[in-house]
């Protein structure tokens, strides 16, 4: 019985023979996969290696610290420098006072950057355009330029020394993306779905409360996420408002980290940064896959 094998055609290709083969194909695939892996392993190795020697720095002592090799392991587990950071170095607090601050700066701007961009996309106004381009006009302006006025403000209306100056300032900044955002994903939403609740005498609040919110879930969860992140792990503003330690949020807290006697204390610092770094990371790797739906869901009009 014969064989058959990879036959060249007229036009320079080689063909696949009954037996299965690829011919010379498959082998020139095989040294770029060999290269895509090895690329995708240094990645790795440059992302998780950074993760790995913050928790060991965690579990060292501070002599261990400062008299050994910064790449050695630790000599002595020390366990307790999470206890340590989370109650001397008020590290609790912390985060208390992040999600004070970031939660419900959150839930105004997705409410309010949701109900903006249905009024921008779905309802028809004289103006929209022009709307639309003010808000774009308010990601142009950098936060810098805004904190000084806003503290002589915050001050005059008697907001200082509370979390309010955090909170209002987060949701303006955060705002002209997130209306951004949600104006893009009203676009891949079916008019003739509001047209019809129109029809059955559904109201401007109905169809935003029981037909629009539900169609952009998913939106509302990634813009919600990326706002999440910029605000949380946002270190000028919260310097800026933050006059004394009960109201430090966790990235002024770790920048003015110290011990019981005002010494760095570098085990609970690191051990501090690695609760703040792999808490974060647990929210996005638990949210992924809705994060990615929400991605593509903006991007081909439906």
């Amino acid at each position: 019985m014969a064989i058959d094998t990879p036959v060249k055609t007229s036009a320079g290709r080689w063909s696949r023979g009954p037996s299965g083969n690829t011919g010379p194909s498959r082998r020139a695939r095989a040294p770029r996969r060999l290269w895509v892996k090895i690329v995708v392993t240094l990645l790795l190795v440059v992302e998780i290696y950074p993760l790995i020697w913050m928790f060991l720095t965690s579990l060292k002592s501070n002599d261990d610290y400062l008299n050994n090799s910064t790449w050695s392991l630790p000599t002595t587990w020390e366990w307790g420098n999470y206890f340590e950071a989370w109650t001397t170095g008020h590290l609790g607090l912390y985060v208390q006072n992040s999600l004070l601050a970031v939660l419900p700066a959150l839930a105004l701007m997705l409410l309010l950057g949701t109900a903006a961009g249905f009024a921008l996309q779905i309802m028809v106004w004289k103006g929209r355009s022009l709307t639309l381009l003010v808000f774009l006009a308010g990601m142009m302006v950098p936060p810098q330029m805004i904190l000084l006025p806003l503290f002589t403000v915050y001050f005059q209306a008697g907001l200082s020394g509370t979390l309010w100056p955090l909170i209002l300032t987060y949701t303006g900044t955060g705002l002209p993306l997130t209306v951004f955002m949600m104006a893009t994903y009203y676009r891949t939403v079916p008019r003739e779905l509001f047209e019809a609740a129109t029809i059955d005498g559904a109201g401007i609040l109905r169809a935003f409360w029981t037909i629009s919110v539900p169609l952009v879930r998913n939106a509302l969860l990634t813009v919600g996420l990326v706002q999440f992140f910029f605000i949380w792990n946002d270190l000028l503003i919260a310097l800026t408002f933050t006059n004394n330690q009960d109201l430090r949020t966790i990235q002024v807290g770790l920048l003015n980290f110290t011990g019981d006697f005002g010494a760095t204390q570098y085990g609970p610092l690191f051990a501090a940064i690695c609760i703040n770094v792999f808490g974060t990371l647990l929210i996005y790797l638990f949210l992924n896959q809705k994060v990615m739906k929400g991605l593509t869901s903006g991007a081909v009009k439906g």
